[in-house]
């Protein structure tokens, strides 16, 4: 449950400065000293002293806050306002004292055409397609490590789902705020719990009309009832923890864990999820991060066969080559030039004379990458 209130300095204290700065993502107390984690910075340690009294008060304030104890029995308290989620472990239990972690999710979305454009997150033509693919209803895997902005990106696709599509968000930690930043669109969001685990409110995701289902992540096997909903029509998101996008099959496989249907399940993967996207981050010149979409694919299953074909390596567009269902799909959806979009066009144009397509006879002499 999300608590709304107001982020003082008062109540905050040392932690507040990283609070209201946009660029920090994390604030952590490990009982000794503080962290921060930066999207430009990296972690970094803080030499702001936190004090046992400000702890106290501190955490005294949230319980009061959500009306919970903590204590050496309770020694867990968490807390959700609409920008953080607050977890902080006892000394009890955290032996190198009390621990605080703040995440901050904020209810926007970091990313925009220009600034993915302008810091070389991605080519214009990857972020065309990209877009074209949302628009034409495909299965999404946004991956990569933890920390390199899964979320966000899944967060920036999101803006162009249909707003009479209904979505049907399912998060533990409430960080997608599909709500707050589609405000035209008719969505549904779904918070697991110990009464609702991520399995059950997948299932009841079909008794609520969805055209999409967008999981915040699948870690379990969750991700088999996610590949069956997807199989009947509706679409959607995932993020998954994943360093290179041909392990993803291998990766949900061993997720699921039964053999016994593995062939099955192994075929759901390729047919079901249309589109991965991996996520990198690098140090650049001047000690900042960056982030960028280091690899791009289109699974594919045809004519009982499963292929990747990677369109994007290292962060640079190696192929344009399209599975000829992908295309057929685009095509359905009034896409003619898939590395075209009309959001983008004013940093356009191009010469789409280079564009491959993979028709059936393609598919004899496998995917590229």
């Amino acid at each position: 449950m999300k608590y709304k209130w107001e982020l003082t300095e008062e109540e905050f204290g040392p932690f507040y400065p990283y609070i209201k700065d946009k660029n920090v993502t994390d604030v952590d107390y490990n009982g000794k000293t503080l962290w921060v984690n930066d999207l430009k910075q990296g972690r970094y340690r803080v030499d702001t002293p936190v004090t046992e009294d400000f702890m106290e008060r501190f955490t005294h304030r949230i319980a009061n806050r959500v009306n919970k104890p903590f204590n050496k029995t309770n020694n867990v308290l968490e807390a959700e306002t609409d920008e953080l989620r607050i977890s902080i472990v006892h000394e009890s239990a955290a032996v190198s004292g009390r621990s605080i972690c703040i995440r901050k999710s904020l209810p926007k979305v970091r990313h925009t055409v220009e600034s993915m454009l302008d810091s070389g997150y991605c080519p214009i033509e990857v972020l065309s397609l990209l877009i074209n693919c949302v628009k034409a209803k495909m299965n999404f895997a946004f991956c990569g490590e933890p920390g390199v902005g899964k979320t966000e990106c899944a967060k920036f696709f999101s803006r162009f789902i249909p707003p009479n599509q209904r979505a049907i968000t399912i998060e533990d930690n409430l960080e997608m705020h599909f709500h707050e930043i589609n405000p035209e669109n008719d969505c549904v969001e779904l918070q697991v719990s110990k009464d609702l685990s991520y399995t059950d409110a997948i299932k009841l995701c079909l008794r609520q009309n969805p055209k999409w289902i967008i999981l915040s992540e699948a870690r379990s096997v969750e991700v088999q009832y996610l590949l069956e909903q997807w199989s009947t029509g509706v679409y959607g998101f995932t993020t998954l923890h994943l360093d290179d996008l041909r392990n993803l099959p291998d990766r949900i496989m061993n997720m699921i864990g039964r053999s016994r249907d593995a062939d099955r399940l192994e075929n759901y993967i390729y047919e079901f999820i249309s589109v991965g996207v991996l996520i990198r981050q690098y140090e650049n010149e001047y000690g900042m991060l960056e982030r960028y979409i280091d690899q791009m694919c289109f699974y594919d299953r045809l004519e009982g066969k499963n292929d990747i074909y990677m369109l994007v390596e290292d962060g640079k567009l190696v192929s344009k080559l399209i599975p000829g269902d992908i295309r057929k799909r685009l095509m359905r959806a009034g896409i003619s030039e898939p590395f075209r979009c009309l959001e983008t066009c004013p940093y356009e144009p191009l010469d789409m004379s280079i564009l491959q397509v993979a028709e059936d006879i393609d598919y004899k002499s496998g995917p590229l990458g």
